[in-house]
């Protein structure tokens, strides 16, 4: 099976509309979209993004953002310009919608693939940055492989089955990196609605579970459109100028 691959769209509807066209272009054939969660928060169209992500055959996680919007986190463990956004967009989302994202999961097995919105071993709100931290997950672990997102930042992180040692590596843009098994992986796609790794553009990655390559893409979207809905809705200055920088 093929996937796409998608975390923290983050309500960015120009740079999800953006990152299914790029697939398109690149005649990159899926079956299915792997979608690990905040689906909204922070940007301006949840409704939009939720509509669209329904229209593909897909699985999609909870992430915080997510959950915060409907309640289940307190909004005091999030920055003030996160709860802005979060309390906004409780107001936007639909009956049908607020629903949905009242469905999703915390994390789900895919075959031999853990899904997750943060981790592992927490599934909603811990951040895998350092090898370090993903090495106390790979063993929470069910079988070799685990997909996550909640950083924005595109990373592989592999363990050695026989040596225990985990490091980390940023892969490259449209190269399939094999999946060798004699490894266990943590896979970050990176984010499509607020990348945080200083490139602006949307991130994804296709993953190939019969092959076992992933493969790292990126595509560029009208950051002003989002920018401008943004601005409309009153949302931060911070929260609108990160978007240029990628931060």
């Amino acid at each position: 099976m093929r996937c796409l691959v998608l975390s923290d769209i983050h309500a960015n509807l120009a740079a999800l509309e953006a990152v299914l066209k790029d697939a398109k272009r690149r005649r990159l054939s899926y079956d299915m979209v792997w979608c690990l969660g905040d689906v909204v928060g922070y940007g301006p169209d949840p409704n939009a993004c939720i509509e669209l992500l329904r229209t593909v055959p897909h699985v999609c996680l909870a992430g915080n953002h997510d959950w915060a919007v409907l309640g289940k986190l307190e909004l005091t463990a999030f920055h003030e310009n996160a709860m802005v956004v979060a309390l906004w967009t409780r107001e936007q989302l639909t009956a049908e919608n607020l629903n949905y994202l009242r469905a999703r999961s915390a994390r789900e097995l895919q075959e031999r693939y853990l899904l997750a919105h943060a981790s592992p071993r927490e599934p909603i709100w811990e951040y895998i940055l350092d090898t370090s931290v993903a090495a106390e997950n790979f063993e929470h672990l069910p079988d070799g492989y685990a997909l996550v997102g909640h950083t924005h930042v595109p990373v592989i992180f592999a363990q050695d089955r026989a040596s225990g040692d985990v490091r980390a590596s940023v892969p490259p843009l449209g190269i399939p990196i094999a999946l060798d098994s004699g490894f266990r992986y943590i896979l970050n796609p990176g984010g499509v609605g607020q990348p945080r790794d200083g490139d602006p553009r949307a991130a994804y990655a296709l993953l190939d579970t019969e092959k076992h390559t992933w493969t790292q893409y990126r595509a560029e979207y009208p950051v002003h459109l989002t920018q401008a809905k943004m601005r409309a809705a009153g949302f931060p200055d911070t929260l609108i100028d990160r978007l240029s920088y990628g931060r």
